[in-house]
């Protein structure tokens, strides 16, 4: 730590992104006690979790995993409002290190090709200043060695947000939001899609169904939460 960062620190204190107690110098964006609060799913150990069981039969995946669960008035729920209405960018990527350790010795990791995040349209990105998966992809692209390539998959139509609409009217997400745009040296590739949180999936199964028009491509699919009831 430099002298300038313990004056900084001095002068305005980090709180914690779960549960707002002042972090400790060793601590970074979630304090110790959240980090053991946390509801981890550990999807990445079994072949047939919950996220490779919510895409069946809608999307063939090669992989999926979430690493949290996402609970009504939890820390993360708590992390991820942060993240997304706050500016908390800093959020992202430390939930991307965090998972990159855990799929890093992962045999299904070692042949994706690119790391795609789910676009924001180009409004939502200027109203929100900056997608709220890029720091955990760039994280996770970092950490193991694969490309992040935010230009083959990109949304065409502005929505309204998904928080405002009840699970009815989110599910109908149109076929033509999602669209793709490559060259021959996308052919054949294994995408990873990353995300924030999974709730009923028809968000990246339209998106997936997107990367496929690719010719032969492959589809993981990697997010931070999965809402558990």
């Amino acid at each position: 730590f430099s002298m300038l960062q313990h004056l900084i620190n001095l002068f305005f204190p980090k709180s914690c992104a779960g549960c707002h107690s002042l972090l400790l110098s060793d601590e970074n964006v979630i304090c110790t006690l959240c980090r053991h609060e946390i509801p981890l799913t550990h999807h990445h150990t079994m072949e047939n979790n919950e996220v490779v069981q919510k895409f069946y039969g809608r999307i063939p995946l090669e992989f999926g995993a979430s690493l949290f669960y996402f609970h009504k008035k939890g820390i993360v729920q708590e992390m991820m409002h942060k993240l997304k209405y706050k500016g908390h960018e800093e959020i992202s990527e430390m939930i991307g290190h965090w998972y990159a350790e855990e799929l890093k010795h992962l045999a299904q990791i070692k042949d994706i090709d690119y790391i795609i995040p789910v676009p924001l349209h180009k409004r939502r990105l200027r109203e929100r200043g900056y997608n709220q998966v890029e720091g955990f992809g760039k994280a996770l692209s970092e950490n193991l060695g694969i490309p992040y390539e935010d230009r083959v998959l990109y949304r065409k139509v502005y929505t309204k947000t998904q928080t405002k609409k009840n699970l009815l009217g989110r599910t109908e997400i149109g076929e033509t939001i999602f669209d793709v745009t490559f060259t021959e040296n996308h052919h054949g590739k294994h995408f990873l899609l990353i995300d924030d949180v999974i709730t009923t999936g028809s968000t990246l199964e339209v998106c997936s169904r997107a990367l496929l028009k690719i010719p032969d491509a492959k589809i993981s699919i990697v997010c931070m939460a999965m809402s558990h009831s």
